[in-house]
């Protein structure tokens, strides 16, 4: 576990990613696991898909003890596939970011993420969280598509040309982009 953050205490980050049939009782099962090697459930982002159950949690765990935590989740197959990644070993870049919302709406089609995250990539930007969805267009038929990302952008950044570029690519897209 050498490339883990190893902070004091002997402590260290472990990143799972976690995914199965969604079923209640996974998030207490993996919580149990976790705590029962000494564990502190720090982050996480959880969702239910159609079915399926997916998450990411950063967990810090005892150093001494990565090893059977990871034989512990191992246990879990069949019921979640769990992998265990090294959290950073390197911290956050001490450089002033600012936070932005990004929301679209619009009729749904192919392509609109790949579309607005080769901007937000373009432009330096790192998403820090994105939902999407799909629903029926009460009125109009058809599927709209939706989608709320928080991003954030380096103090530096040029946000004028951001929203331009994204501005382009809303109408070509067919979408409302709104930043805020």
């Amino acid at each position: 576990m050498t490339a883990a953050l190893a902070y004091a205490g002997g402590m260290t980050t472990l990143i799972l990613t976690v995914v199965g049939s969604d079923r209640p009782g996974l998030v207490a099962t993996v919580a149990h696991i976790v705590d029962e090697h000494g564990g502190n459930w720090e982050n996480s982002r959880l969702a239910e898909l159609d079915g399926t159950f997916a998450g990411v949690i950063q967990v810090a765990v005892p150093v001494e003890r990565v090893e059977e935590l990871r034989a512990s989740l191992h246990g879990l197959d069949g019921l979640l596939t769990i992998a265990v990644h090294p959290g950073s070993a390197t911290p956050p870049a001490a450089e002033e970011r600012r936070e932005l919302s990004i929301q679209v709406l619009g009729n749904d089609r192919p392509g609109i993420v790949r579309d607005i995250s080769a901007v937000l990539s373009a432009h330096a930007l790192s998403i820090e969280s994105m939902t999407t969805a799909t629903r029926d267009a009460a009125m109009a038929g058809g599927r709209l598509f939706e989608a709320s990302v928080v991003a954030t952008v380096p103090g530096s950044a040029a946000l004028d040309s951001l929203r331009a570029d994204l501005e382009r690519i809303a109408n070509d897209l067919q979408v409302d982009i709104t930043v805020d």
